[in-house]
């Protein structure tokens, strides 16, 4: 059984990372750390998977969610890259490299041409999860070594970052160490939230703890603003604090979101949002770029103050033409049957079948054979079925974990 609270955040994480790309509003960033609480719905879903299974195939199940759609980008975009000049810019990567590999194992940023700078520079996602990926074992150990001390370790690593200065030999060596830093501590909470453990916790102790860490991420964003001011994207330190602070909050709710069913264009939207969340997040930078040559090929570039919303009217179409060319990647990464336009309608909730009628409070309690037994086999029909306990360390059903790569995992 799905979590919808939990596709919502997806959802609206991913719309919020469009918007963010599209109109570069800085107080998007404060208003809902996107990145962060991606970090961290990944981080539950691969707990998930390591209670149920051993730590390679879970590893290896990441990986080939990950990867194809990857792949599917790569054999579209080099070509286009290197047909368009790459190999003989001034400065950035070249193509005839080592380097290129990384666009099929991304353990660094792939590289591209500075042209095609939307292309490329948003995959260092894709490399920082497959790091975390990678990790996640052991530091799913050390969780249940350390558990709180463990979420903190990340921002402890921060500070010594900031205080110290030290810069790991290589650069894209030293931008995986920062992004580990930076969105550990949200990952690892994620374990947190699969185990129930920020469940437990007071709501009013998360409140105060999410408090505490988001004034400390603004105070430190008000004495260092980023390039483009008051922006937590820009500044590591305010983004780790003000997003474990959401991340904790957003994640020890729990609503009720049964009316969602009966929402139809928003639940269709929610679910392929889910559904094809690579693919949104790995194509939207590409239809924004694209936006205003096509504009001006039709010569409706001079849009005064409808610009913004002809923008996202054409973000929108050209993303949903990137889904309906290549979205069936994620189908077969998951092993599932592809689909052109996976916007089904989430079942209604089932309907509580009606108690029992109770037995008068005079009537005498069932006797000890009605346990069946080998002289009375029959005995138990009408006894009401024990459950059975649930297995140790097992995801509870109506908390399954998702990630930005797939939905619910079952294979």
């Amino acid at each position: 059984m799905r979590n919808r609270y939990l596709d919502l955040l997806r959802a609206a994480a991913i719309v919020r990372v469009v918007l963010y790309h599209l109109f570069g509003w800085p107080w998007l960033s404060i208003l809902l750390p996107a990145m962060g609480i991606m970090f961290a719905l990944a981080g539950s879903l691969t707990a998930a998977s390591l209670d149920r299974r051993s730590a390679g195939s879970v590893v290896t199940s990441r990986l080939r969610r990950l990867l194809p759609p990857l792949w599917l980008l790569a054999l579209v975009a080099v070509p286009v890259m290197i047909s368009t000049g790459w190999a003989a810019q001034e400065g950035g990567d070249r193509p005839w490299s080592w380097k290129l590999a990384l666009w099929i194992l991304p353990v660094g940023d792939p590289p591209g041409s500075l042209a095609a700078m939307d292309v490329w520079e948003p995959l260092w996602y894709v490399r920082a999860y497959l790091w975390f990926v990678l990790l996640s074992p052991v530091l799913y150990l050390a969780y249940k070594k350390l558990v709180w001390a463990a979420v903190a370790a990340p921002i402890v690593l921060i500070a010594v970052l900031d205080k110290t200065g030290f810069e790991l030999p290589l650069g894209r060596a030293d931008a995986a160490m920062w992004d580990f830093a930076t969105y550990g501590a949200c990952w690892i909470a994620g374990f947190a939230h699969h185990d129930g453990r920020l469940h437990r916790i007071r709501p009013s102790l998360v409140t105060a703890a999410a408090a505490v860490l988001g004034l400390a991420a603004l105070f430190w964003l008000h004495d260092h603003p980023g390039e483009n001011g008051y922006d937590v994207n820009d500044v590591p330190e305010a983004q780790a604090l003000w997003s474990l602070a959401f991340v904790l909050l957003v994640l020890r709710w729990r609503p009720d979101l049964t009316w969602l069913s009966h929402l139809r264009p928003l639940d269709r939207a929610i679910n392929l949002l889910n559904a094809r969340a690579v693919t949104v997040y790995l194509w939207h930078n590409i239809a924004i770029a694209a936006i205003w040559p096509i504009l001006t090929l039709v010569a409706l570039d001079d849009l005064e103050n409808f610009e913004g919303p002809v923008s996202l009217a054409a973000t929108i179409a050209l993303t949903g033409v990137a889904i309906l060319l290549f979205g069936w990647a994620e189908d077969l990464a998951a092993r599932r049957r592809p689909r052109l336009w996976p916007a089904a309608p989430s079942p209604a909730p089932a309907v509580p079948a009606a108690p029992a009628a109770t037995a008068p409070a005079f009537a005498a309690a069932p006797a000890a054979s009605a346990r069946p037994s080998a002289a009375n086999p029959g005995s138990a029909s009408t006894a009401e079925p024990v459950p059975p306990a649930p297995r140790r360390g097992a995801q509870p059903t109506d908390e399954p974990a998702v990630s930005w790569f797939g939905n619910s995992e079952r294979d």
